[in-house]
């Protein structure tokens, strides 16, 4: 089973294989790609609602790799969808692969080429250039906002 985010619509993705996609998806669609929401739920495309205690696990595996302040509640959900169903997350985000391959859901792109490697984010003051391992507000050293950074 494939579970598609927004740009599997977009991109007018084709598979075989069974499919599956979360309500807030649909939301986000506008125009022809609604319409392709609408005709892939009628032609058999499982519409899912992950568990609120999964969607927490994604959000705390998020916060573990520095990808949490730039995921979506959509993002969210599709990557919990997948985790819940056992399925191929079909997206060309590069957060939702980081998170998605924390927690080992298998992803597929689509018009873009996938992440190269699993990143564990670090935060940079843009102040005193302190580094922390998680994403804080402002800097609790100087106060200044963090950035994230690359660990590489």
């Amino acid at each position: 089973m494939r579970i598609l985010d927004t740009s599997a619509f977009i991109h007018e993705y084709h598979t075989d294989d069974e499919t599956a996609s979360i309500p807030l998806v649909k939301e986000e669609l506008t125009g022809e790609h609604a319409f392709r929401f609408d005709a892939l739920e009628g032609a058999g495309m499982y519409v899912h609602i992950p568990g609120q205690g999964t969607v927490d696990k994604v959000l705390r595996a998020g916060g573990e790799t520095g990808d949490k302040g730039v995921l979506s509640e959509t993002d969210a959900r599709l990557i919990a969808a997948a985790f819940e169903l056992d399925a191929i997350l079909v997206t060309d985000d590069y957060a939702m692969q980081n998170v998605a391959e924390h927690l080992g859901v298998e992803v597929e792109v689509i018009a873009q080429d996938g992440i190269a490697e699993q990143r564990d984010w670090k935060f940079q003051c843009q102040g005193c250039g302190r580094e922390f391992d998680e994403d804080k507000e402002r800097c609790p050293i100087c106060g200044m906002g963090l950035s994230r950074k690359n660990p590489a």
